[in-house]
């Protein structure tokens, strides 16, 4: 589970993975883009605390093989989730289609929302984790659960395939 994992058989279909390296999102990103699809839609952060030099390779990776990216939190722990963005959004070159959508919940609904039946969204960091870390909290949030409550909510009447070429 959290490596590649289809949410349900609902379209858009949205996967979810770990990859929480420049690396390991490239790796994530390539193997989707080699499925049939119209775009493909990334949903990500990075971590607080942490190695900060990933931050702009990320940016720069999912803007470099999808279509739309879509930059929230991750676990910011005790930094602040905006110098985290800021830092992603360093290596994110200036054409790309980008939206910054802070709260993950949110984020992933927009993901699902804006994609279209036949495209493919990536939610990728934290793969089979079912927690954020916010300072010393540590809530429930399962990015699995979070895409098939917004698949859920689109299923139910909610327009999609706002993101148009």
């Amino acid at each position: 589970p959290g490596r590649l994992e289809r949410v349900t058989r609902l379209r858009p279909r949205v996967y979810v993975d770990y990859a929480h390296t420049d690396d390991a999102l490239r790796n994530a990103l390539s193997a989707l883009a080699e499925l049939p699809h119209r775009k493909l839609v990334a949903v990500f952060g990075c971590g607080g605390d942490r190695d900060r030099g990933k931050r702009p390779l990320m940016g720069r990776t999912a803007c470099s093989l999808a279509d739309l990216v879509v930059i929230t939190t991750d676990n910011p722990r005790s930094e602040d989730p905006r110098s985290i963005i800021e830092d992603i959004l360093k290596g994110v070159p200036p054409s790309a289609a980008v939206e910054v959508v802070p709260d993950r919940m949110e984020a992933i609904s927009f993901a699902v929302r804006a994609a279209h039946p036949d495209d493919i969204v990536l939610v990728a960091g934290k793969g089979h984790e079912d927690y954020q870390i916010f300072g010393d909290e540590r809530i429930h949030f399962d990015d699995r659960e979070a895409a098939a409550a917004a698949l859920r909510e689109l299923t139910q009447g909610a327009a999609h395939g706002q993101f148009r070429d």
